[in-house]
């Protein structure tokens, strides 16, 4: 399966705005859930947002609760995700893909599906 191909990062200051983009190449994201992943240097990679196609439940970790918000658009076969509020500590390369998230069953973080793909870098500094 060809990795999702993620789009959207870039520099910004504290406090400021980022929407990055998730879009599948050759098959639809709506049967598929759809999940944000992020790594920082030095340590794991770890789920940040995932989206389910067919009750569009929605899942975020403790860390972006508030400040991040996670989409779909059919018709462009792209999922985003609207980044506010940006800390440094979200500094990372930001990384789409397949996974396993439902309404009363909550967000699988280890159910990956298909390969990585090139992730996005964002850079949040002053």
């Amino acid at each position: 399966q060809v990795p999702l191909v993620e789009s959207g990062g870039g520099l910004v200051q504290p406090g400021g705005s980022l929407r990055l983009s998730c879009v599948a190449s050759g098959f639809t994201l709506d049967y598929y859930s759809t999940g944000w992943f992020r790594q920082a240097p030095g340590k794991e990679r770890e789920g940040v947002s995932c989206i389910n196609p067919g009750d569009e439940t929605t899942y975020y970790s403790d860390s972006v609760k508030g400040r991040f918000t996670i989409t779909r658009d059919n018709e462009k076969n792209t999922v985003y995700l609207q980044m506010s509020s940006l800390k440094p500590e979200d500094t990372a390369v930001y990384y789409c893909i397949h996974t396993k998230c439902k309404k009363g069953m909550g967000w699988d973080t280890s159910a990956l599906f298909g390969s990585w793909g090139q992730g996005t870098q964002v850079t949040v500094s002053s």
